[in-house]
């Protein structure tokens, strides 16, 4: 029976190859592998992956600005239905967020990975979703739920676009360094996709003579017969002028998707493949929202985030109603997008275009920064996590989902309550001029509210962990980590050949 063993021993060793005997034979002498080739990204790929931030931000400064007096003065909503349209598709809005991160983590990798398939099948039906916000249907009545299901279409479909594209920078490359690098380039395109948004919406509707009333309480029977026939054709072009900016923008969102899509490749990290399967959702949402770095971080986001999107839902009206500059409220949409100073001053100083210009150039400058600087410190907590529970994986559609989960509900509930403020106050509909509580709630609206929030955010922004050495000390550490996957992964996947062929 022993010579039997041996005999099979001896006949299986023979049909080896030498490599692998001479591994299980003298494993002192097995040579260490070399580590693992840094991942360099080109530019090309740098600039695919940044283009990618693009459509978010060209829709949403676009639907940030201009939805609210679009519904008011264009669609002619009233104010409660506007607030429940506002309200109900942010909060819709907020609710997919951690529903379409749910659904990555169960996703299986495919050819194309486990974040592309989401972004290519979700951007054909976000552009007809978005075009349609901006159609004014013929049936007056059913308009509410026009606009509603339109707009919650919307916001699901991009939710399905962007959460995997947040997500997408933790598997571009394994490099935190490259990740910083195309971080940037995806803040210098998301700054200029805010600009182009605002650019051309505000530009080709602010050329379009929207009609107002000036007395709409004492307006006679005659007077308005009068004047019927150029307010209906003036309110037509400025329809026909939010759907020509509509198909511009869908033609944006599109180039860039398909950049994206052909310009970047998802890779996996070496020690998630290791893994059989991510971990179970719920308890990872337990994990990650256990974790303290990215409680800090996501509450000093929110309240930032909340702050401008105060301001960005109420400009224009401010702008028109407040300061007065209905005709020049498209060029200070370019030269601003809010922020402490500009809030400050234009709260206490007397209605000055030029004033207002210059503060308004200088408060970009800081509005990128608080925008899009907490977008680059994400990252760092994702990693920071990874070595603190380092045998789970597949967290990151979690931290990316629930990341703007709190702020589009928060920023839903707020921009529902200040359309309900303008009702109350007496906004209305079409005016040339507004009562004067109106213009007191939109300067609160603007300038009070938002530098409250800001300064709070700030606050809690200081009580961040992640300094320059942890996050030097997080990258040693996940290299390593990096290193010894690759090194356990040779070893195995020796060893499976050995046991086949055994």
């Amino acid at each position: 029976m022993a010579k039997g063993e041996g005999a099979e021993s001896g006949s299986a060793a023979g049909l080896l190859p030498t490599s692998i005997l001479q591994t299980t034979e003298r494993p002192a002498q097995v040579k260490k592998e070399p580590k693992q080739k840094k991942q360099q990204l080109s530019v090309c790929n740098k600039l695919c992956y940044a283009l990618g931030g693009a459509p978010y931000q060209v829709t949403g400064c676009a639907l940030g600005f201009f939805l609210q007096i679009y519904l008011l003065d264009v669609a002619q909503v009233g104010p409660f239905s506007a607030s429940i349209i506002l309200f109900v598709g942010r909060a819709w809005d907020a609710i997919t967020d951690p529903l379409v991160g749910l659904c990555i983590s169960k996703s299986p990798w495919t050819c194309l990975g486990r974040l592309m398939p989401w972004i290519i099948f979700s951007t054909p039906l976000a552009i007809i979703a978005y075009f349609l916000i901006w159609f004014v249907p013929d049936f007056p009545h059913g308009q509410t739920y026009w606009y509603l299901l339109f707009y919650c279409l919307f916001e699901t479909m991009v939710t399905c676009f962007h959460v995997p594209y947040s997500a997408l920078t933790m598997f571009i490359s394994t490099e935190q360094t490259e990740r910083d690098s195309a971080t940037a380039y995806r803040m210098t395109v998301e700054v200029l996709g805010t600009v182009l948004g605002t650019a051309i919406q505000g530009q080709i509707v602010g050329q379009a003579d929207t009609p107002c009333f000036q007395d709409l309480n004492s307006s006679t029977v005659a007077s308005q017969s009068a004047n019927h026939t150029h307010g209906t054709t003036s309110h037509r072009e400025t329809q026909k002028a939010y759907l020509l900016a509509a198909g511009v923008i869908v033609c944006i969102y599109i180039i860039c998707a398909v950049i994206l899509i052909l310009g970047v490749r998802e890779q996996r990290e070496p020690y998630e493949a290791q893994q059989a399967e991510p971990i179970a959702y719920f308890r990872g949402l337990r994990l990650v929202m256990s974790h303290g770095p990215y409680i800090k971080l996501i509450t000093g986001f929110l309240f930032t985030s909340l702050a401008f999107m105060l301001v960005e839902g109420n400009f224009v009206l401010f702008c028109t109603y407040t300061l007065g500059f209905r005709n020049e409220f498209q060029n200070l949409l370019l030269a601003i997008m809010s922020a402490v100073p500009f809030l400050i001053l234009v709260a206490l100083m007397e209605s000055n275009l030029i004033i207002t210009y210059v503060v308004a150039v200088a408060a970009g400058i800081s509005v990128a920064a608080a925008f899009l600087l907490p977008w680059s410190m994400l990252p760092d907590v994702i990693d920071d996590f990874h070595l603190k529970q380092p045998h789970f994986h597949g967290t990151e559609p979690i931290f990316f989902s629930f990341y703007v989960f709190f702020t589009k509900f928060a920023s839903g509930v707020s921009l529902g309550i200040s359309t309900l403020s303008l009702d109350f106050a007496g906004y209305q509909t079409r005016g040339c001029s507004q009562p004067e509580r109106v213009k007191l709630t939109l300067n609160v609206l603007v300038t009070v509210a938002p530098i409250a929030l800001i300064l709070l955010g700030l606050l809690l922004f200081k009580m961040y962990p992640i300094d320059e050495e942890r996050r030097r000390q997080n990258k040693k550490a996940l290299q390593a980590l990096r290193d010894e996957a690759s090194s356990s992964g040779c070893s195995e996947t020796d060893s499976t050949e050995l046991a086949s062929i055994l």
